[in-house]
């Protein structure tokens, strides 16, 4: 790997850090001036929040429901066009979430998130996760969500 690649990698790496602290602390703004376009893929529901007002629609929603969301124990791996990154994600279900009624109960599910870079690219393009929803869904709403 040339001197160029790896302080790009580096530049990638310490952005996407910079992306997951910003979630936590809810500067939203500082999370959305990490994407060139911001865009996330939550794969196991299928949805896309594609642009910036979509993308500041899904922090709404999803804070609303977890007030306090955040990510944990983070494990980073580079790829050529991408940042992986393993984590633990944590919340209270306090808001209403996709017609389901605040239980109150805490989860903590392990996450997969591959951030997206064009070919050379310093800016996230995509976020895209992956995770089990069944974890998530017995912990909210034990026996009911079995």
């Amino acid at each position: 790997m040339s001197s160029d690649q790896a302080a790009l990698r580096e530049r990638r790496l310490e952005l996407v850090r910079e992306h997951m602290r910003s979630e936590n602390d809810h500067e939203f703004d500082v999370a959305l001036a990490t994407f060139d376009h911001p865009r996330y893929e939550i794969m196991p529901t299928g949805e896309v929040y594609d642009g910036p007002e979509q993308v500041a629609e899904y922090y709404r929603i999803t804070r609303a429901a977890f007030p306090d969301q955040r990510n944990e124990n983070s494990i980073f791996h580079c790829a050529d066009d991408a940042v992986i990154v393993e984590f633990d994600l944590l919340g209270t279900h306090e808001g209403e979430l996709r017609g389901i009624a605040p239980t109150g109960r805490s989860f903590r599910c392990r996450m997969c998130a591959l951030f997206l870079f064009e070919p050379g690219g310093e800016r996230i393009v995509c976020e895209r996760v992956y995770f089990d929803q069944a974890t998530i869904a017995q912990q909210l709403l034990g026996d009911a969500g079995a």
